[in-house]
């Protein structure tokens, strides 16, 4: 259109973005950005929603905030757009700053607005911030029991703040209607069995799994992850190998490496490694799965340190370092693994390499909201 003289529209540009968005492809993204300059569209709104959008999406969150404040006239689009690429970089702060200039902005809070702000509550565990959320909810959406994606991001934010009880009453209430069936949506029943596993709740995990069978709900690739992890905390080998099964058997899915890596984690608790290997030579024979991920091979090599089996333990580093060659944690297991059997040369030969690498152990800390401070 543009070499053939055709005058580009604010819909053929919208679209031209949009593609480029989907694709994350910003460079082409940035030769339409430098047209709307020089032709003069930058004033519009909907041209100015996607190229915040185009740079979101592709990471590059400053080129977007900045697009966000040239838009002359905002709307609520533009401002969830950027919102979204704040929530996408966990810049939770920067998300939190951004809504509570929206006011000012005369821009209205719309469910994607709270859904993210929800987000970014849970993000900075800023419980009593989600609190006053879950209480706008209430004053501004009649119909919020309708809305699976805002009850399952309220259930996800109390779940990460700590409030397994709190959750579960947003869970209860999911799907409450008057006068009719109640009907919980997958989207609430894995939210739900996520909040579970979080926090440890492993047995309420998978009695709640079973609930969500009998009610006739086909759990999807997520909720099998969460239960079939849960059974390998409480010991259930023969009910976590059971849903496994059932995966391909009777719900036709198709396991990913994140249910090879629960299995294996299963079966290393167990002390089966003989087993576990097993079900990875297995995976390794599948097209897709040739290289299994670093969460299997961690799990295989965390169960070799407990039983003192180097040979495999090795072999099980190896692999997960070459799918993640910084990866600390590996090496730290491993290291492990040798301190157990007093390998003290391995050990100094392990730190030399992780020095040469520039790797070093990170120190954890954890943050929490106090009321009161």
């Amino acid at each position: 259109m543009h070499f053939n003289g055709i005058s580009l529209d604010t819909y053929a540009l919208c679209s031209s973005i949009s593609a480029s968005s989907s694709l994350k492809k910003a460079e082409f993204g940035k030769q339409i950005h430098c047209h709307v300059a020089k032709s003069g569209w930058t004033s519009s709104v909907f041209v100015g929603s996607a190229l915040v959008d185009l740079y979101a999406k592709s990471s590059l969150i400053a080129d977007a905030a900045v697009m966000f404040d040239e838009i002359p006239f905002k709307n609520s689009v533009c401002a969830n757009a950027l919102l979204s690429g704040f929530c996408e970089a966990k810049l939770w702060i920067q998300g939190l700053v951004l809504v509570r200039k929206m006011p000012g902005l005369n821009l209205d809070y719309d469910h994607f607005t709270l859904s993210a702000m929800l987000r970014a509550c849970a993000g900075l565990s800023a419980i009593e911030l989600g609190r006053q959320v879950h209480g706008y909810l209430f004053r501004k959406f009649y119909n919020l029991v309708e809305d699976v994606f805002l009850q399952s991001s309220l259930i996800e934010m109390y779940g990460k703040c700590g409030l397994v009880m709190k959750a579960f009453q947003v869970f209860s209430l999911a799907g409450l209607r008057l006068g009719r069936e109640k009907r919980r949506d997958v989207v609430l029943w894995t939210s739900m069995l996520g909040v579970y596993g979080r926090n440890g709740h492993y047995e309420d995990l998978i009695l709640l799994f079973k609930e969500m069978l009998r009610e006739g709900i086909k759990p999807d690739e997520v909720a099998f992850v969460t239960v079939i992890s849960a059974c390998g905390h409480t010991g259930q080998i023969r009910l976590g190998l059971e849903y496994f099964d059932s995966m391909t058997h009777v719900y036709k899915l198709i396991p990913g490496p994140e249910h090879y890596s629960c299995v294996v984690d299963l079966l290393c608790r167990a002390g089966e490694l003989e087993k576990a290997m097993k079900v990875v030579n297995e995976m390794m024979l599948q097209k897709g799965h040739n290289n299994g991920s670093v969460s299997l091979w961690v799990a295989l090599l965390s169960a070799c340190s407990d039983h003192e089996n180097v040979e495999l333990g090795e072999f099980a580093a190896q692999k997960a370092l070459e799918l993640d060659p910084q990866n600390v944690g590996v090496y730290v297991k491993l290291s492990n693994l040798y301190a157990r059997l007093r390998m003290w040369d391995e050990i100094g030969q392990l730190r030399e390499t992780m020095k040469q690498r520039g790797l070093k152990k990170d120190t954890a800390f954890s943050w929490v909201e106090v009321s009161g401070w």
